[in-house]
């Protein structure tokens, strides 16, 4: 039987796993217990051994002695740990713990992987029973949700740069538990396009509407934290008219950019199906040009074509052209393709809904923000341009 000396606690955990690394059906109930016992046994040992270190080091004639001790949990991937932490007067070994943390970061993480898909309290702990071989109170799990929570407060509140060379706004709808059913909830999204073409969710908000006083306060506490606009070349909007009654009174020295997108979605709507693809294709064909006088003339061409059958379509694109034309100021044509709609926006929020897609609809105002949260920021650490906020484990 092979031995070793085991000096610290993750070699400690290490041994234990690899009693199950086998086969998933090694993990039963009696390895299980055997695999806490082990970790429940050093973690006393070093315990005990503080307690004699620190009263050894004492100067004679010092009044601090054992004084008992009392009941601590932890839990971690194999289950609830019950210790017996000893104590003296002025000592506490529980460092010792904290090293490890109060649950195991394994534990954390799958409780709160739980709660981004918007479980209860109760069905986190019933969802991690198989897992952890026990069920975890409501009060431990809301515990852990809490450390998730302080992260998105945290990033809804701190300090914004003005570090962007375009900026993107759009209101996107998901579906919301209600004692009515599900309703929809709109939530309004902030996005840049760094200098050096990074790209970011600056930040987002669950709003009751699209209308402009919504769009006002979100606008005015991106301004409030610094997003001034200083830099900015090109505001990039879906067309909405509550962003853009209240645009201008924040970021109107900037271009506006109509999203194209948008544009023909409200024009196919106003002509007959059979047509729908030749208009379509006509109006990608305007912003496919490679200037803005290629794009001038194409448009006239488009509207000498439909103008005749489709009067209400062809004022439709009109009535925005110079917003839409915006886009060709920019050389670039990767940038230019990044401005003129806001689907940079749009494809975040398609992974939003793959991800909630099994559980239909987000079950209340905090699973919605803890979700987009998690996933707006994996998004943003992919592109290297935010840092995830750390969930640290202090107890």
């Amino acid at each position: 039987m092979k031995h070793a000396v085991v000096r610290n606690l993750s070699q400690a955990m290490k041994l234990v796993k690899e009693m199950y690394s086998s086969t998933r059906e090694e993990w039963s109930d009696n390895w299980r217990q055997f695999g806490r016992q082990a970790i429940a046994h050093f973690l006393r040992d070093r315990m005990n051994d503080a307690i004699t270190d620190h009263l050894a080091r004492l100067p004679e004639g010092s009044s601090d002695r054992r004084n008992g001790s009392y009941m601590r949990h932890l839990l971690t991937e194999l289950g609830d740990l019950i210790l017996t932490v000893p104590r003296t007067r002025r000592f506490n070994p529980l460092v010792i713990l904290e090293a490890y943390a109060r649950r195991s970061k394994e534990v954390d993480r799958l409780i709160l992987a739980c709660f981004l898909l918007g479980l209860s309290t109760r069905k986190v702990g019933e969802a991690l029973m198989t897992i952890l071989g026990e069920r975890l109170s409501p009060t431990t799990v809301s515990r852990v949700a809490k450390t998730l929570d302080a992260a998105v407060a945290a990033f809804h509140k701190r300090k914004l740069s003005n570090v962007y060379r375009a900026l993107i706004f759009d209101g996107i709808v998901l579906s919301r538990k209600t004692g009515m059913g599900a309703s929809k909830r709109p939530v309004l999204v902030a996005f840049g396009i760094r200098h050096d073409g990074k790209k970011e969710v600056i930040d987002f908000r669950l709003a009751a509407s699209e209308s402009g006083p919504e769009w006002d306060a979100f606008l005015s506490d991106l301004w409030k934290r610094g997003l001034t606009g200083d830099g900015v070349e090109v505001v990039s909007v879906d067309g909405g008219k509550g962003l853009l009654s209240v645009l201008h009174d924040h970021y109107g020295s900037i271009p506006i950019q109509r999203c194209w997108a948008h544009k023909i979605r409200n024009i196919t709507e106003k002509v007959r199906v059979r047509d729908r693809d030749a208009i379509k294709k006509g109006l990608q064909n305007i912003y496919a040009a490679a200037h803005l006088v290629e794009a001038r003339q194409r448009a006239g061409n488009w509207k000498k074509e439909w103008e005749h059958r489709y009067p209400d379509a062809v004022r439709c694109l009109f009535a925005d052209i110079e917003e839409l034309f915006t886009c060709f100021q920019f050389t670039d044509p990767a940038f230019r393709k990044s401005i003129r709609t806001t689907n940079l926006i749009e494809r975040r929020f398609k992974e939003v809904r793959r991800r909630t897609r099994p559980m239909g609809v987000f079950s209340d105002r905090t699973s919605m923000d803890r979700i987009l949260y998690a996933i707006f920021m994996y998004e943003n650490k992919a592109e290297e341009v935010y840092p995830v906020f750390l969930l640290t484990q202090k107890s």
